[in-house]
C-alpha cells in the first residue's frame, strides 16, 4: 500500500495503534486531531516526515475537506461514549461521519474504513447505538466501497474498560456488578489496528463489507470482573446491583457529573456485545484473535498491592 492515508481521530487510544501499524507499511499518514499538539507522541512511530499532524474537527465539513485533500485512503476513528458539552452523538457520530466520508469521496479515495461498534442499530433505545448506525448509513451513502468495522469492547494497555474496573476494584470496599449477565467479546487493540490495515490494503476484497471484531472468547460482565479481581489479587466480594437500583443510578448519571454511568450506557448494557455466528470477523481479515489473558495481566499488575513487585504467596 502506498499514497497518503488520512486518519481522523488518530490521536486516541485506538488511533495510536492504527498509526503505528500503518506507518510500518511505509505509507504516508496525515493524522487529524482537534488538539494536534497533544499528539506529538505519534511522530516517533514513523520515519522522518512520514507522519503529519494537522488540526481538524469532524463536525466541520470545511476542515474535513482540507484534511482529505490529496488523500488516497481514509480512516474515521472518531466516536464518543457519552455526550458532554458540544460533543453530541448526532453531531459527532452521524454528521461528523458524513463530513469525513463526503470529503474522502470528493478526494477520490480508493479505500476507506469507518470505525463503528457491535450493537449499532437504528432502532436501538440507546443514542450511542442509534447514531453509530446513522454514521454507517451516512458513510455508505457517500462511499459505497467503504469498509465498516464493528468492534466489541477494546482492551489494551491504555484502555478505559479493563483499567477502569481494575481501578474501581481497588478503590471500593466491594466490587459492584451491574448487568452481570450481559456478554462482551473483548478484542485486542492491536488486532483492531491490523483489521484497519488489512481493509485498506485490499479494498477489492473488503470494500463494501462490514466486519464484527471480537476476541476468541465471549464473557459475561460478571466473569470479566471476576477475572480482573483475580489478576489484581483482590479478595473483595462481587455484589450484584439489582436492576431497579442500577436503572435509578443510570438516570441520575444523565444529570449528575462523575456518576458511574448514564442512562444511555445502561440501555447499551441490556444487549450482548458479541460477534454473532456467521458474521464476517477478524479471521476473514486474516487475523487470529488475541486472548485477553495473554495481554492484560501485564498491565493489570500495577493494580496489585506492591505493583509489579507483588509475589503470590507460596502454596504448601
Amino acid at each position: 500500500m502506498d499514497g497518503l492515508v488520512t486518519i481522523v481521530g488518530g490521536a486516541g487510544f485506538v488511533g495510536r495503534y492504527v498509526v503505528q501499524t500503518l506507518a510500518a507499511t511505509g505509507v504516508r499518514l496525515r493524522v487529524v486531531s482537534r488538539n494536534p499538539e497533544a499528539a506529538m507522541y505519534l511522530r516517533p512511530l514513523g520515519g522522518l516526515g512520514q507522519i503529519q499532524l494537522t488540526r481538524g474537527d469532524v463536525r466541520s465539513a470545511d476542515q474535513m475537506e482540507r484534511a482529505f485533500e490529496g488523500a488516497t485512503a481514509g480512516v474515521n476513528l472518531v466516536g464518543i461514549l457519552a455526550e458532554t458539552g458540544r460533543q453530541k452523538f448526532q453531531s459527532v457520530q452521524v454528521a461528523g461521519a458524513a463530513n469525513a466520508a463526503r470529503a474522502a469521496a470528493a478526494a477520490g479515495v480508493s479505500a476507506y474504513v469507518q470505525m463503528s461498534a457491535i450493537g449499532a442499530d437504528a432502532g436501538s433505545p440507546a443514542g450511542y447505538a442509534r447514531t453509530k448506525a446513522g454514521g454507517e448509513a451516512a458513510v455508505r451513502e457517500a462511499l459505497p466501497h467503504a469498509t465498516i468495522l464493528r468492534p466489541s469492547i477494546i482492551f489494551g494497555r491504555e484502555d478505559q474498560f479493563i483499567n477502569r474496573f481494575a481501578a474501581l476494584a481497588n478503590t471500593l470496599p466491594v466490587i459492584p456488578v451491574i448487568a452481570g449477565k450481559t456478554r462482551f467479546q473483548p478484542v485486542y487493540v492491536l488486532d483492531v489496528a491490523k483489521a484497519v490495515a488489512a481493509a485498506l490494503a485490499d479494498p477489492a476484497a473488503h470494500g463494501g463489507r462490514t466486519y464484527a471484531l471480537g476476541g476468541p472468547e465471549a464473557m459475561s460482565f460478571r466473569a470479566i470482573l471476576q477475572w480482573i479481581a483475580i489478576e489484581i489479587r483482590s479478595t473483595k466480594p462481587l455484589v450484584e446491583v439489582p436492576d431497579g437500583i442500577a436503572a435509578l443510578m443510570a438516570k441520575a448519571g444523565s444529570i449528575l457529573p462523575f456518576a458511574p454511568m448514564t442512562w444511555d450506557q445502561w440501555q447499551m448494557l441490556q444487549r450482548d456485545t458479541v460477534v454473532e455466528p456467521g458474521e464476517p470477523s477478524l479471521r476473514e481479515l486474516g487475523i487470529e484473535p488475541t486472548p485477553l489473558d495473554s495481554i492484560a495481566p501485564a498491565y493489570l499488575e500495577r493494580y496489585r498491592k506492591g505493583g509489579r513487585f507483588y509475589r503470590d504467596p507460596l502454596v504448601a
